[in-house]
């Protein structure tokens, strides 16, 4: 974990407004999926992604860093890594 992200939530704990699945698909285009989701979302609003792609770890952390939205949970098992982030 890091200092964005809160350490007492998992991720299947809120029921995301928005599920974005970026499995298989690799660097930029997992975050750039993001931009463009949260282009349309309205403040407060949640969004659970999955993907594939090990540089998500790095990438959607510095993501919700730079906007200021808040990462809530990640988890990864069997390859497969979630992220619930909350629109700012």
């Amino acid at each position: 974990m890091n200092e964005n992200t809160t350490d007492t939530m998992t991720v299947d704990e809120i029921e995301a407004d928005i599920t974005v699945d970026a499995t298989g698909l690799f660097c930029p285009e997992p975050v750039m999926l993001l931009h463009n989701r949260f282009r349309d979302m309205q403040s407060g609003d949640t969004l659970l992604m999955t993907a594939t792609d090990p540089s998500t770890t790095r990438d959607v952390p510095k993501f919700c860093l730079f906007l200021q939205h808040e990462l809530l949970a990640r988890d990864q098992q069997d390859g497969i890594y979630r992220y619930l982030l909350r629109k700012s």
